[in-house]
């Protein structure tokens, strides 16, 4: 199904290059059997209705008189990446968290679509960013892998990339530990990009087992003390950027959770914050402070504007505020409170799981309060935790208690 796509979307491009007029998809909220269904607004066009019957989400209605599909935001996003070449897609009509998604694509897809790609393995980057998003994968994800498969293409030049084998591929990545001295963060995103390419779009079963992964360095996290934590917080006198860092140490919150947040998964009954689609697309819940929670109301209460979905919400969207934001508040809190630690707001959700293990807290409760996958991830804060080190006596201490040594 995929392929049929790709090949539409790449016979297209000589009639958008020769045309001037792009066609335009208008998308609509409309009620369709008892549900809330996108229409898709267009004029008739026999290459546009080839791709929409090749889309496997996108049906055809006689009722409404067009083609309609499902309201959700990674199908519309597969709608925008199959029809690009062809026809400009309109969401202004929809929700503001959807309605800035076009200029979102366009921008995340430029940097690759402006260096030198044949026409074959541009089909390919076509076909390989259509299953990243049928198969769900997160929008940071897909632009990680985007832009690592977009630089291998790129170097291949005209070399179809479906035409290499394995020993080639490990060629590529010894270049580029070798030559290019990238870090290991960066050959693993590679590796996993290459990997997704030819063994989830290509179907080789089990190309990538011939192929090494080099090790990663264990990195231990970042920690502010209490002291620090107090001269950050109190270098902030806005509310809502308070409250935002409040909100991240409070519950160790991810600056993408903290971003995401909205009123209602404020839980005052149950004294619990629900923390929706988190990384990996896991729901989890941590407990609210009651110290946080009169934070929250008091910045709701008297905060202007007054936010009415997420918590903390842009004054001019509207909508989610920015990560990167959030991310800049933390910076400069930082460099007004005097802190000279290599840290970003990540060090905040660290702190957070240090001080409650210091503080006896089961790592296995932890665990869970992180959203981590695997216990190995939470067990780096053992390494961390100064709680326990404390308590061990150094050998050395032993000698010259018992007057062994003198000095």
């Amino acid at each position: 199904m995929l392929n049929i796509i790709s090949s539409l979307i790449v016979s297209e491009r000589s009639e958008a290059v020769k045309t001037t007029d792009m066609l335009h998809i208008s998308c609509k909220y409309a009620a369709y059997k008892n549900k809330e269904v996108l229409f898709l607004e267009c004029e008739k066009h026999k290459q546009l209705n080839a791709v929409f019957k090749a889309l496997p989400f996108v049906a055809y209605s006689s009722t409404l008189k067009g083609w309609y599909m499902p309201k959700e935001k990674q199908l519309l996003k597969a709608l925008i990446l199959a029809t690009k070449h062809i026809a400009i897609v309109n969401t202004v009509q929809l929700k503001p968290e959807i309605a800035s998604l076009t200029a979102n694509i366009k921008r995340s897809l430029a940097p690759v679509e402006q260096g030198i790609m044949s026409k074959h393995n541009t089909e390919q980057l076509a076909n390989f960013l259509q299953t990243l998003i049928l198969k769900g994968y997160s929008p940071s994800t897909i632009k990680t892998y985007k832009n690592e498969l977009g630089v291998f293409f790129q170097l291949l030049k005209h070399v179809p990339a479906d035409s290499l084998d394995v020993a080639r591929v490990k060629s590529y990545l010894h270049y580029c530990h070798t030559t290019l001295k990238h870090s290991e963060n960066t050959l693993h995103s590679r590796m996993n990009a290459l990997k997704f390419y030819y063994e989830q779009v290509l179907g080789r079963e089990k190309f990538f087992w011939e192929i090494p992964r080099p090790k990663k360095p264990m990195l231990l996290p970042k920690v502010l003390g209490e002291e620090e934590l107090g001269k950050l917080f109190s270098a902030l006198d806005n509310k809502k950027h308070k409250a935002m860092l409040f909100t991240a140490y409070s519950g160790g919150l991810r600056v993408s959770e903290v971003a995401a947040l909205k009123i209602k998964h404020i839980d005052s009954d149950r004294m619990q914050i629900f923390i929706a689609k988190a990384k990996g697309k896991k729901d989890r819940y941590v407990g609210l402070s009651p110290v946080l929670l009169d934070i929250l109301r008091d910045y709701v209460k008297t905060y202007t504007p007054t936010p009415k979905v997420y918590l903390f919400e842009s004054e001019h969207t509207f909508t989610a505020y920015p990560t990167r934001t959030i991310q800049r508040i933390f910076q400069l809190a930082k460099q007004k409170a005097g802190i000279g630690k290599d840290v970003g707001i990540h060090s905040l959700r660290h702190s957070f799981a240090t001080h409650l293990l210091e503080k006896g807290t089961d790592i296995r409760f932890i665990k869970d309060l992180l959203g981590h996958f695997d216990i190995k991830t939470t067990e780096r804060y053992l390494h961390v935790s100064k709680h326990k080190l404390i308590n061990i006596v150094s050998p050395l201490d032993d000698l010259y208690k018992k007057g062994k040594i003198d000095w």
